[in-house]
């Protein structure tokens, strides 16, 4: 049944074809000798410290995604730009503060302990359940076309009594803002997948029957300065059965199904265009 449903493998579609010139990057490589591949793998399922930005990343113009690659598996961070251009292969991720100064960006945003920008959990009817412990999970990158795109995969998670391996993908376009994530069970059964957006105390969370933004100050972490960040996760709402605010993140509950997809979108309040919260409303309540 997996392989009809889905082979492991990235599944290009390039759907903006009249750009010539790919715009979007991504990145993936161990600490330990910087040569960037395209795939790895960790049976523990935990290289939080041992791989780069500890996960796999992708770009585009105005900003990058990272998968985390541990326990708290497609979360997804976020890595905001002052100006367009692709930075992950200098800055990787850390710039110095130097550098920030210089232009480029940084890690405004902070996941803790949640799914972050449009992350992929599972529910099992009463709980958000974190994909691990795993028996494998596997990491790949590709750029080609007019995308770049990110893979994981998490084998074997415990879910309702069973385990089921879920892949979580996100591609990065040229050409616009906005990102895609995708999880697919590969299993026999459907699942309830659980996705969203965090907030933090302080900030202005704006919601719509298709989408949910924060915005604000994140709490300090590794950039040199304090700069307001607009985040934003848009979804078809006929897809869900229930949404839940935690008290630190709004969480959207799938209905059962074994694939769902979403758009999520950054920006900060250097941006020239979306850098005020009316204007990143605009835009996010523009995409379809």
């Amino acid at each position: 049944m997996k392989s009809l449903i889905l082979t492991f493998t990235l599944l290009v579609v390039v759907i903006l074809p009249s750009i010539a010139q790919n715009l979007t990057d991504a990145s993936l490589f161990l600490r330990k000798d910087s040569v960037y591949t395209n795939e790895i793998q960790e049976e523990s399922g935990d290289l939080y410290r041992s791989i780069g930005h500890h996960g796999p990343a992708v770009e585009n113009e105005w900003l990058a995604l990272r998968l985390y690659f541990n326990n708290k598996a497609a979360a997804i961070d976020v890595y905001n730009k002052q100006k367009p251009g692709l930075e992950l292969k200098s800055a990787k991720w850390y710039p110095s503060a130097e550098e920030q100064k210089k232009g480029l960006g940084a890690d405004y945003y902070k996941v803790g302990g949640t799914l972050g920008l449009g992350g992929v959990r599972l529910w099992d009817g009463e709980n958000v359940v974190l994909l691990a412990p795993v028996s494998n999970r596997i990491v790949r990158v590709k750029k080609e076309g007019s995308i770049s795109q990110m893979e994981m995969l998490s084998k074997d998670v415990p879910y309702k009594g069973k385990k089921v391996d879920i892949l979580v993908r996100v591609t990065a376009y040229s050409g616009i803002r906005e990102m895609r994530v995708e999880a697919f069970a590969l299993t026999d059964e459907d699942v309830q997948f659980v996705t969203g957006v965090n907030y933090h105390e302080g900030q202005k969370v704006d919601k719509a029957a298709n989408y949910v933004i924060s915005w604000g100050y994140h709490p300090e972490d590794v950039a040199a300065e304090k700069i307001k960040v607009g985040a934003a996760i848009v979804i078809n709402p006929d897809n869900y059965s229930k949404t839940l605010d935690d008290g630190k993140q709004q969480l959207f509950i799938t209905k059962p199904t074994k694939y769902t997809s979403h758009w999520v979108t950054s920006t900060i309040e250097k941006d020239k265009e979306l850098g005020t919260f009316k204007a990143f409303q605009k835009y996010v309540s523009s995409i379809k």
